[in-house]
């Protein structure tokens, strides 16, 4: 389909954006899965590209330009290039309102230019063995001692939890107040009490780093905190729409990716003389999947201009991640199906795409808790 969301400064950055993937990341795909983790050699060339944290101020390294479409042109080139694993989108989608607006101007001084650059690689940490969705429940606490924040607990299933740098932590400095007593605290590689556990063995996303964290007495500056204390639900909450669209954009794209390997095969494979395309069943399931990815370009597309001016209400983001990543899994298992006894092979592209993809429907919220945040907003 033709896009009429773009102008032309945003096809040089795709252009650029392509080129950083084929130059420094699709050629290292077997390697990054077999090491459960990318270089950091792949992070400084993205921020010296310009690829990292281009809507924070000029001063610290940025580009001041806050425009969600180039977040949008990262996610598809990462598809469309056949990339893996590097957590740019966690670095440019979900933390520059953190980091970016949560932050004093001494905090930006320490911690931007070294994010905008890649020599900096940040996670953001709230989920725990016992609190995914439900915030309100996290057990990890910060206490005030002197003039340092004193951190107990453990979080686990974070992007970028091995290479991180700087850990945005959510934890509880008024226990009793469930999701009121929430703050949020920056820790630093090195500092004591601060270890990494295991690195998980997931089903797909092999090449990025998803870790538990562990913090006993762990002792960080009181200078540390960012934004309000026993406001950081609120924050995180200001925060989701951005995150959550960001993962339809990305269904959407790796959906695209698949498709396009489908037809490739489906035009190529011969099967009782004649191409699998010719066949009516496969056919028809190409033509209903273009049909369902033409709409779902339409919708996110909508939804990515309603970010930017400053219209996407959590609810239309709920709905956006719903739809577009239970669409997007059913449209990549059926291009799977094409590929026959070779779709369950790994060294075809299409089974990373599909064990990758499977998760969409989970993190950011699951479809259940979207399907909850939308039904509530009808008033039922």
């Amino acid at each position: 389909m033709r896009r009429t969301i773009f102008t032309e400064e945003h096809d040089l950055f795709r252009e650029t954006a392509r080129a950083y993937y084929l130059r420094e990341c699709a050629p290292h795909t077997e390697e990054w899965e077999h090491d459960g983790q990318v270089s950091r050699a792949a992070w400084a060339a993205a921020g010296k590209a310009g690829l990292i944290g281009w809507e924070f101020p000029e001063a610290y390294g940025g580009q001041g330009i806050r425009d969600f479409r180039y977040n949008a042109i990262m996610a598809e080139e990462m598809a469309a290039t056949s990339s893996v694993g590097i957590g740019l989108g966690l670095q440019n989608d979900v933390l520059p309102p953190y980091l970016g607006g949560l932050t004093t101007d001494e905090q930006k001084d320490r911690w931007l230019p070294g994010v905008i650059s890649g020599e900096t690689v940040c996670a953001l940490a709230l989920s725990e063995p016992g609190a995914g969705s439900d915030l309100g429940s996290i057990a990890t606490t910060a206490r005030r001692d002197g003039d340092d924040w004193v951190i107990d607990g453990s979080k686990t299933f974070i992007t970028n939890g091995i290479l991180a740098d700087l850990v945005i932590v959510a934890c509880k400095t008024d226990p009793q107040a469930r999701h009121k007593g929430i703050s949020l605290i920056v820790v630093e590689r090195g500092t004591p009490g601060f270890e990494r556990g295991r690195k998980l063995d997931k089903v797909g996303m092999k090449a990025q780093d998803t870790a538990e964290l562990f913090f006993h007495e762990c002792r960080v500056p009181a200078g540390n905190l960012i934004g309000e204390e026993n406001r950081g639900f609120y924050h995180m909450m200001r925060n989701l729409p951005t995150e959550r669209l960001a993962i339809a954009v990305s269904s959407l794209a790796a959906a695209e990716r698949a498709f396009d390997l489908a037809l490739d095969y489906a035009k190529t494979r011969t099967a009782f003389g004649r191409p699998i395309g010719s066949f009516q069943a496969n056919r028809f399931a190409l033509a209903d999947i273009r049909a369902r990815l033409n709409a779902a370009r339409v919708y996110v597309d909508g939804c990515i201009m309603a970010l930017v001016d400053g219209h996407l209400t959590a609810d239309d983001a709920a709905a956006a991640k719903y739809w577009t990543s239970e669409t997007a899994w059913q449209a990549i298992d059926r291009c799977m199906q094409l590929f026959g006894g070779y779709g369950y092979v790994n060294e075809y592209e299409i089974a990373r795409i599909w064990r990758d993809n499977r998760v969409q429907r989970v993190f950011g919220g699951t479809s259940e808790i979207m399907q909850e945040i939308v039904g509530r907003s009808l008033g039922l």
